[in-house]
């Protein structure tokens, strides 16, 4: 690639939009949840942010806080990892509570709206929806058990697993799972110096900002690369295409990216947290052709700028 975009352009690019509204959204939140007024205050559950804002990739313009409320009693498995002694075991070591996900949902709503007033919180296919206030931006509560995926079970003091999240779509008739933690841990590392020298989280919003900007400038649809999952393409790029000018890094991550599409390396990219495919056919997968009209939308931005 020629040059093109100039690197002040890439710089500004790179800069993490503000935070402070999003803290004081997620710290209004788990006073919600948490208050001696709440009725899941006696619950075994955690309230934490999810999403750009917790992964630092936020850009400037993002308004939404994603925000997790999880009970981790009771919490469901995948024990297909496990031998059938370890499955007979790790089921009789536990009992099924009577409390479940829909009550956790109930009681998180009826706590959000009495702390915000029943016209500020909704239901969504996916989340609880809390509108905007006074130093306070939209956001959005997955109400969530905790999910368990065993890699062994011996005893009770003698067990593991990856921790993930699970949660009920109503109208999409099916249970979700995510990996949240995982994936912020899995982001912090690929940030770490030894590995992209902090040029990883960067890059991202660089390539969110030049998304945004396509979007704007009527190029793309909006919703033809969302942000997970861009956030996620790039995650896949080897560190060593971090390089030490955003120009480089652009054209490198590009590059690698093309010729991951040409030659079908692409089939094997994961999500951040890696437990899951980024592309395929189920509903929360990227479809190859969209992540490639995206790039060639990119490189044309960068070859016109």
């Amino acid at each position: 690639m020629e040059m093109g975009i100039p690197e002040s352009q890439l710089e500004v690019w790179s800069q993490q939009g503000a935070v402070a509204t999003a803290e004081a959204t997620y710290r209004s939140i788990r006073q919600a949840l948490t208050g001696s007024t709440s009725p899941i205050r006696e619950k075994d559950f955690e309230v934490y942010l999810h999403g750009s804002y917790k992964n630092s990739t936020n850009i400037r313009g993002d308004s939404d806080v994603d925000v997790v409320a999880q009970l981790n009693s009771p919490f469901r498995t995948d024990l297909s990892a496990l031998s059938e002694s370890e499955k007979a075991l790790q089921r009789s070591s536990y009992h099924r509570p009577a409390y479940q996900w829909d009550d956790f949902r109930a009681d998180v709503l009826h706590a959000l709206r009495a702390y915000y007033g029943s016209s500020k919180v909704w239901e969504t296919t996916r989340s609880l929806r809390i509108a905007g206030g006074p130093r306070r931006l939209p956001s959005d509560v997955v109400t969530c058990l905790q999910y368990r995926k065993y890699e062994r079970f011996r005893s009770m003091s003698d067990q593991r697993f990856t921790e993930g999240i699970i949660f009920y779509a109503l109208k999409e008739n099916r249970w979700l799972i995510n990996f949240p933690k995982l994936q912020y841990q899995n982001g912090v590392s690929k940030n770490s110096q030894p590995r992209t020298g902090g040029r990883y989280k960067p890059t991202v919003r660089v390539f969110k900002n030049a998304r945004t900007y396509l979007v704007d400038h009527g190029v793309i649809a909006e919703d033809l690369a969302p942000s997970h999952l861009l956030e996620a393409l790039v995650y896949n790029v080897p560190d060593e295409c971090f390089a030490a000018t955003y120009q480089e890094t652009f054209q490198g991550v590009i590059g690698w990216l093309m010729e991951s599409f040409r030659i079908g390396r692409y089939k094997s990219f994961l999500r951040q947290h890696e437990q899951l495919a980024l592309f395929g056919d189920a509903p929360d997968q990227w479809v190859r052709d969209r992540a490639v009209a995206l790039l060639q939308s990119l490189l044309e931005l960068w070859r016109d700028w």
